[in-house]
């Protein structure tokens, strides 16, 4: 990360303009610009290896087979592990329903206890309440700390041999706090519960080794990373992934298929029924290629400088408040925040004049925006191609936002 420039020129979204001004990116939370190490790997398939996989012996289903399989390998190797626990899925909440329907459907009972945060985004709570309506399944929520991260202190409260299942975000999409990861894996660990880790805002932005981490399941997504929308990735302890019926069946997630009924295919192709998102599959082989280029430890250390930065940037605007962790070992880079009373929509149209790209709204976390009793939030949130001028920018933006809204 010595030449944060050369780098930059890697993306080339990056060089455009937007109403007039130089595009200054800070949507990344949301999804992340893509190399032309990812764009060119995608295109040479659809140009030389274009054909369905695992299903012809012709020379471009072998190749498209092989390219496949390579992505699988390369992002089974970035996350610390086998291939054979890995399954592609559309993406984080394909792969958190297909845990949901897949083990939580057939293992829950009336009475049993699902626990989440109230941090979660609408893909680890929506699923869970849809399995909970079908089993009788209860949902209980651990709150907040004064610092917006999980407040574990009444874990105690919650905890007893009807939870069944734990799943919590690792980081969050919209006050960037880490999960406490250990501590509730851990917990569910001691009354027999699964743990489900939504690592969508994770894996792109730490080193992550799934053995180590303590999670039953682990949830996370091409598109967060560098990589193509469409894909994601399901991994799974390997007792737990022959525990998991499939939530979808079809065309290659099979072993025997009989009039009445059907056996699976072994794991991880047992979840990857029909025809597979092949070209993103190489996308996000090319998307990993790129961060493990770089370095996962430089990337972690550019983002905790650039969230610094940003944090003591906007400390300096008048009535601005953010909610996050001040402390960047605590977060990630996903900074929300309120401009007075200026409704964030608003803040975001201003920005988007000025070149500006920032999300706003309930960043599908409605619950936590009730929480905090606020209907909404400005987001800006950074990765490695975001360097501190273009945060420069963003204050000075906001400051004529201050202007045109007369709290001058």
């Amino acid at each position: 990360m010595s030449d944060l420039r050369a780098l930059r020129a890697d993306f080339p979204i990056l060089s455009r303009e937007v109403n007039g001004k130089p595009l200054v990116y800070l949507d990344s939370a949301a999804t992340t610009q893509k190399p032309q190490s990812v764009l060119d790997a995608m295109n040479s398939y659809y140009e030389n290896s274009n054909a369905n996989v695992h299903r012809g012996a012709h020379t471009l289903a072998v190749e498209a087979t092989d390219l496949y399989e390579s992505a699988r390998t390369k992002v089974a190797a970035f996350i610390g592990t086998s291939p054979s626990q890995l399954a592609f899925t559309r993406g984080t909440t394909t792969a958190i329903n297909h845990i949901a329907y897949g083990w939580g459907l057939h293992h829950l009972s009336e009475g049993d206890k699902i626990l989440l945060t109230i941090m979660e985004h609408h893909a680890n709570i929506v699923p869970w309440q849809l399995v909970a309506k079908y089993t009788g399944a209860e949902l209980v929520y651990l709150d907040l700390d004064d610092d917006f991260g999980v407040d574990t202190s009444e874990l105690d409260k919650v905890l007893d041999e009807r939870v069944k299942i734990v799943s919590f975000s690792g980081m969050s999409n919209v006050t960037g706090a880490l999960g406490p990861i250990d501590v509730l894996s851990k917990a569910a660990a001691s009354v027999g519960a699964i743990s489900v880790l939504d690592a969508a805002q994770l894996v792109p932005h730490t080193n992550v080794d799934v053995e180590a981490l303590g999670v039953d399941f682990l949830a996370f997504s091409s598109h967060k990373m560098l990589g193509p929308t469409g894909i994601g990735a399901l991994w799974g302890r390997a007792d737990r992934l022959e525990e998991m019926e499939p939530a979808e069946g079809g065309g290659e997630m099979i072993n025997v298929v009989e009039r009445h009924a059907s056996t699976w295919a072994p794991v991880p192709h047992k979840f990857e029924a029909g025809t597979p998102p092949i070209a993103e599959a190489v996308g996000f082989g090319a998307a990993v290629d790129y961060l493990s280029a770089v370095g996962m430890d430089n990337v972690v250390a550019h983002e905790r400088s650039i969230t610094a930065y940003a944090l003591d940037r906007l400390s300096e605007v008048p009535d601005l408040t953010i909610y996050g962790p001040k402390d960047v070992s605590k977060r990630g880079g996903a900074v929300s925040f309120e401009l007075g009373d200026i409704h964030p929509h608003d803040i975001a149209t201003i920005l988007d004049q000025d070149g500006i790209a920032v999300r706003a709204g309930h960043h599908c976390a409605r619950p936590l925006m009730k929480y905090l009793e606020i209907p909404a939030t400005a987001r800006a949130s950074f990765y490695l191609y975001n360097v501190p001028e273009e945060v420069d920018l963003l204050v000075e933006s906001l400051h004529k936002a201050r202007g045109i809204f007369g709290l001058v």
